[in-house]
């Protein structure tokens, strides 16, 4: 059964793209911990992420790389987190989170936001790319 990430992919359901190329798309997370919060997903669905093949795996971190580079510089903030859950979809995935301390990497504090503050962000971290 296809997973939401892969239903994303496939177009099939309406997501707020930050980039996508051959084998991985990034969108913003709907419920974000900190403004810019975004999904890095490989395009095939796996469930476990260090079931994930060495050879997309070496193309992980440089695609998470470039995106982070561009939120950084649209999401004023210390540093880029990362993190590697795991249970909330059964499809592999990286958060890429901006903070300025540990205590914004709180997943408790997930919240949706307006549908305008989630274009108006996609909008200016894509302007970085």
């Amino acid at each position: 059964m296809d997973s939401i990430f892969t239903k994303i992919i496939k177009k099939e359901i309406p997501a707020y793209i930050i980039d996508e190329n051959d084998y991985f798309i990034s969108i913003l997370d709907i419920n974000p911990i900190k403004l810019g919060h975004t999904l890095i997903i490989p395009k095939v669905q796996i469930d476990y992420f260090f079931d994930i093949d060495n050879d997309l795996l070496s193309k992980t971190m440089p695609y998470c790389k470039k995106i982070s580079t561009a939120i950084k510089k649209a999401i004023e903030c210390e540093r880029i987190g990362l993190s590697i859950i795991g249970l909330e979809v059964p499809h592999a995935h990286i958060h890429l989170i901006p903070i300025n301390s540990i205590n914004d990497m709180n997943f408790n504090n997930a919240k949706p936001i307006s549908k305008d503050e989630m274009i108006e962000i996609q909008n200016k971290i894509k302007s970085f790319l």
